[in-house]
């Protein structure tokens, strides 16, 4: 599959290198090319094509809400262990409806909606350009349809079933809207952002004071900011509403488990977070960088087109900034940055165009200067598109951490997958990595040690690096029948120490996958040790092996 992208990389690239000049005018090779793009983002999608463990958790409350439980990760548990509310409607409706699979649908969804970022960068940019008065410029928006379509995190996450692809969709929509000056459109926009990721909230701040700003410049009225807060609020105060409702808490518990810590403890993580993003898209911040420098240095009277810009540019500093200020996240690819290179893609295609028709004059269809930089566009995106695929092949935080990432969360299935049928319904387990488990778990109620799905331990607990524990509470008060204590699938060899934070009140069980060399442990309670032993050992899969005395 490597091979694959590198060669569709290749052949892509060729092809917009040696038919730039017809791609302004021909509407037939301009979709050809595009429909080459998408084939590109489609097969470095598919590069990675692993399901996360968080998409695992929005599979077990979308199956709950389709199945009529309503949104609760354990039947009878009102938990807001989810921050992508609009997500989980979304691929819970075709299990409702069709009794379709969660899992098939959530991963169609999400690809398409890669495809869907691609797609819209193009029109985005030609939307802003045209802003200046200029005929369209298709092959500028083709530039940032091939600079999207090479985003590693995009490409990680398409095939993930997670919101990330939507939500990245969602930002690029709202940035369509205000740039079709659509305010209302732009505020239901943002308001499905907001309700499919907290950083959401940062996007809609920032288009609420650009639409403020618009206003006191007279380019538009106080009507836009108005009716941009009315098409968000129309949905988030009934959404905000029924959430303390239902949930009795504004935070939902995620956020509260990440966010409980001292301040400090976010940022030391935050910061490490946001550097190895940076080293591994120097290509994307080199090109934001220069449109940066362009504008600032080619001054003119502030136009609305100039104006969106800097909205993508901060809108991109806006996501890394909160990025940095949770702590980041422990899933491969920066999940949470996945849409600053796709913002700084079209920011940076869109500073070349409008800078290009400023400086040609109003209304020629072919700016006339800068004709070096015109002939450099299509090799610099295609080339730093390059390089972003050899990122995602070649980065430690990419493709081979996503192998590892998808193989472990096979293996943990496969161990909830066992457990689920041969402990007895209602079991409690508790484990690290609970969206795993649950994916073939049955009616296991599973405890998450570190408090994305309980809101004791999200709130109460102990916060310490952006985690949440109570091992107390667990141990004691949830009392699970088994604890899973590893989240990283099978182990090489058989392993008889126990965790102390389990110890006394719990024994290890070892058993080894039959066929393989890999083993599994796991701690009965010690009064139900036997019992769950011989419950376990029935499964053909599995084979009980005490540890050596």
């Amino acid at each position: 599959m490597v091979y694959a992208v590198v060669v569709a990389w290749l052949v892509l690239a060729a092809i917009v290198v040696l038919t730039w000049a017809r791609l302004d005018t021909d509407r037939g090779w301009r979709g050809f090319v595009l429909a080459l793009t998408l084939g590109l983002s489609l097969l470095h999608q598919l590069l990675f094509a692993a399901v996360t463990e968080d998409a695992f958790v929005s599979f077990r409350f979308a199956q709950n809400i389709a199945d009529g439980n309503g949104p609760v990760f354990n039947p009878g548990e009102r938990v807001e262990g989810y921050t992508n509310f609009l997500w989980l409607v979304l691929i819970a409706l075709p299990r409702a409806a069709f009794g379709a699979d969660v899992q098939t649908v959530a991963v169609f969804f999400s690809v398409v909606s890669a495809l869907g970022c691609v797609v819209l960068s193009a029109f985005l940019v030609n939307r802003i350009v045209t802003g200046t008065g200029a005929e369209p410029r298709p092959a500028i928006g083709v530039a940032a349809a091939v600079l999207t379509a090479s985003a590693g995190g995009l490409a990680v996450y398409g095939p993930s079933g997670s919101e990330t692809p939507l939500f990245v969709l969602l930002v690029l929509g709202v940035g369509y809207a205000l740039a079709a000056r659509r305010p209302v459109v732009a505020g239901v926009l943002v308001a499905f952002a907001v309700m499919t990721s907290p950083e959401g909230l940062v996007v809609a701040a920032l288009g609420a004071l650009w639409l403020a700003g618009a206003a006191l410049r007279k380019k538009h009225s106080w009507w836009a900011p108005a009716g941009y807060l009315l098409g968000a609020l129309v949905f988030l105060v009934p959404r905000l509403a029924w959430r303390m409702t239902f949930y009795q808490h504004y935070l939902p518990a995620p956020l509260a488990a990440k966010l409980g810590g001292a301040p400090g403890s976010q940022l030391a993580t935050g910061w490490p977070y946001l550097s190895g993003f940076a080293l591994a898209h120097q290509g994307f911040l080199l090109l934001g960088l220069v449109a940066v420098i362009a504008l600032l240095l080619r001054r003119t009277a502030a136009t609305e087109p100039r104006a969106l810009i800097w909205l993508l540019f901060a809108t991109a500093v806006g996501v890394a900034a909160a990025a940095v200020l949770i702590g980041g996240d422990t899933g491969p690819a920066w999940r949470l940055l996945a849409p600053v290179p796709p913002l700084l893609a079209v920011a940076a295609c869109a500073t070349y165009g409008v800078l290009t028709a400023e400086a040609a004059g109003k209304p020629s269809p072919r700016p006339k200067a800068w004709p070096a930089a015109t002939r450099l566009v299509p090799v610099t995106a295609c080339g730093l598109a390059g390089i972003a695929v050899l990122v995602s092949v070649f980065s430690p935080e990419m493709l081979d951490r996503v192998r590892d990432w998808r193989t472990h969360g096979t293996e943990l299935a496969e161990i909830g997958g066992w457990l689920g049928r041969y402990l007895p319904p209602g079991s409690v387990v508790s484990a690290a990595a609970p969206g795993a488990l649950a994916a073939h778990g049955g009616q296991l109620l599973i405890v998450d040690v570190l408090g994305r799905t309980d809101d004791h331990i999200a709130r109460e607990g102990r916060h310490d690096g952006g985690v949440a524990t109570d091992y107390d509470y667990v141990v004691n008060g949830r009392r699970p029948t088994v604890a899973v204590p590893s989240d990283g699938g099978y182990a090489d060899r058989q392993r008889c120490a126990i965790d102390p934070v389990y110890a006394g009140k719990y024994e290890v069980a070892t058993f080894r996958r039959v066929g393989t060399p890999y083993w599994v442990s796991v701690y009965p309670r010690a009064e139900q040790a036997k019992s769950v032993v011989t419950d376990l050992d029935k499964g053909p899969d599995f084979r009980y092996v005490p540890c050596p005395s």
